[in-house]
C-alpha cells in the first residue's frame, strides 16, 4: 500500500496504471488491488479525477479530444468514464485549436494555400475534429 500511496502522491493515476506499476516492483496482483481499493475507498485514487486531470492536463498541451480518448484508453478507462470526462471539460475545443494555430502556424493566417492544408493536417493530429479545424481556419481568416 505504502507504494501505492507513493505513487499517487506524485500525480493521480488511474487503477489500471497502478496495478501495472505496482506488479511492475514485484507486488502480487491480489495485493494491488487490495492495496488500491483501500485508496480508493479513503479518496486517494479515483478513475474519474483522473479522467478530469488529464483531460485538462493534455487539452491545455494542445491536444484535442480525439487524442485525449485515445490516451484515456491507453490508461484501462470505461468508455462511459472517458465521455464523462471529456464533457466535463470547461474549455472551448475551436478556441484550443485556434489558440494552437496562432502559435504554431501564424502563416495559415495569411491565407496561403500550403500552408493552411500543413496548419490542419497538424490540427488533426493533435486530436482535433475537421469541424474545429474548418472553425479555427475560418476564424482566423476574418
Amino acid at each position: 500500500m505504502q507504494r501505492a500511496l507513493g505513487l499517487l502522491t506524485r500525480r493521480e493515476h488511474s487503477r489500471h496504471e497502478l496495478v501495472r506499476k505496482l506488479k511492475q516492483r514485484g507486488v502480487e496482483a491480489d495485493d494491488a488491488a487490495a492495496a488500491i481499493e483501500r485508496l480508493a475507498e479513503a479518496g486517494w485514487q479515483d478513475d474519474a479525477r483522473f479522467a478530469e486531470s488529464l483531460v485538462r492536463n493534455r487539452a491545455g498541451s494542445g491536444y484535442g479530444p480525439a487524442y485525449i480518448r485515445a490516451e484515456l484508453g491507453t490508461h484501462g478507462l470505461p468508455a462511459d468514464l472517458v465521455d464523462a470526462a471529456l464533457k466535463a471539460y470547461a474549455g472551448d475545443w475551436i478556441d484550443n485549436a485556434r489558440q494552437l494555430l496562432r502559435r504554431r502556424h501564424p502563416q495559415a493566417l495569411e491565407g496561403d494555400r500550403e500552408a493552411r492544408r500543413k496548419a490542419a493536417d497538424f490540427l488533426l493530429r493533435r486530436g482535433f475534429g475537421m469541424d474545429a479545424v474548418r472553425a479555427a481556419l475560418a476564424a482566423d481568416l476574418d
